[in-house]
């Protein structure tokens, strides 16, 4: 018997697979659009300070006094309070007036970064020895008349003396404090500057109509919480009375308490972060609408050593009274007060800080 004793045929062995390769990198191109974008954002910042920089610098100059001379260290706004006094006027041609609807004294401490300031009705009787009696917002046009006709003054020179003039009137009447510049601020420099920020926030106290044809005003506001763009901010703080009686009447010292609360409005807006890419437009305004006696390097100091200061601590006293037409005849106990408090916020060490929120409240009072 035979047996076939070939044996199975042998299997090949099979090569081992290579390894798979891996897959190519893919270029990092998630961390270079990164470093791109943040290297753009970075030189797009640079750029708008710079920018920033300039535009500020080119509005101080229009602001600024240009004869001013230089300011010591130890009188910058960094080292020793600053008092202004501060004047809004209706310079429109439509009414030609001069006078100082606004007037208000402002007292900045650097030492606890806080500021007082008062309010004073336009109406008032200041009730001065060696001034005749007029309403206080008349004075400033009567320095102007005699800087012109009696002391043969013009432009740049007719504006000082009236600045000198109600500085050292006001100074006697808040009791001897110093006040040391001058501040005048056209209506409508109020007017861009709310509309440079896109408007403000605030509660409207009572339902408000008015118009009038012959300089274009037209107030029409209702009571509650409203936004108001730069009109509407002015109608606000200037409401006196309606035409026809369709809405209630409104006192100064209720006109006093709106100024302090819309001021305080515009201090909340500018330091919101959606107002950081209006500012540009803000020193626009400010630039072309308000007029100092107050050297470059010394507006520079106090931006650099106020900007940002909270709305808490600004405190605001608008002065009150009786109105006995035609004139405001002020409780002499508020007025007091405001004395106290100018001469607290003087002092080197400053005054305490409290921490409670401001009125909203309108002042009470009717004409």
């Amino acid at each position: 018997m035979s047996y076939d004793q070939s044996l199975p045929p042998r299997m090949r062995k099979q090569a081992a697979k290579p390894p798979k390769a891996a897959p190519p990198r893919k270029p990092r191109r998630i961390g270079r659009i990164v470093l791109a974008f943040l290297a753009i954002v970075i030189v797009a910042l640079a750029s708008y300070a710079g920018y920033l920089y300039v535009k500020a610098n080119q509005n101080i100059t229009k602001v600024a006094d240009p004869d001013a001379s230089s300011v010591p260290k130890d009188q910058l706004a960094e080292s020793k309070p600053i008092s202004l006094l501060l004047l809004g006027m209706d310079t429109r041609e439509e009414t030609g007036s001069m006078n100082t609807d606004v007037i208000m004294t402002a007292i900045f401490n650097p030492k606890t970064k806080t500021a007082t300031v008062v309010s004073v009705p336009r109406d008032s009787d200041l009730n001065l020895d060696g001034y005749k009696t007029r309403k206080a917002n008349a004075y400033y046009a009567r320095f102007l008349s005699i800087a012109r006709t009696e002391e043969n003054l013009s432009g740049d020179g007719a504006r000082k003396y009236a600045n000198e003039q109600m500085r050292s009137m006001m100074e006697k009447f808040f009791g001897g404090i110093k006040i040391d510049y001058t501040a005048i601020l056209d209506f409508k420099g109020f007017v861009d500057v709310v509309d440079a920020l896109g408007g403000v926030n605030v509660y409207v106290d009572q339902d408000m109509r008015y118009w009038d044809k012959a300089d274009g005003t037209d107030i029409d506001l209702q009571k509650g919480d409203q936004k108001l763009d730069g009109e509407g901010a002015l109608g606000f703080v200037r409401y006196r009375k309606s035409r026809n009686g369709e809405t209630a009447p409104s006192s100064d010292f209720a006109r006093n308490d709106r100024q302090d609360r819309v001021l305080g409005a515009i201090v909340d807006k500018l330091k919101s972060f959606g107002s950081v890419t209006k500012i540009g437009n803000v020193m626009d305004a400010v630039g072309d609408n308000v007029k100092t006696d107050i050297p470059k390097e010394q507006i520079q100091n106090m931006i650099s050593t106020y900007f940002g200061i909270s709305r808490q601590n600004v405190r605001f006293i608008a002065l009150t009274g009786e109105w006995k037409s035609p004139y405001v005849y002020l409780d002499q106990a508020k007025l007091e007060e405001a004395k106290q408090a100018l001469q607290e916020e003087m002092q080197p060490e400053g005054r305490a800080i409290t921490s409670a929120a401001p009125q909203e409240t309108a002042a009470a009072g009717s004409e």
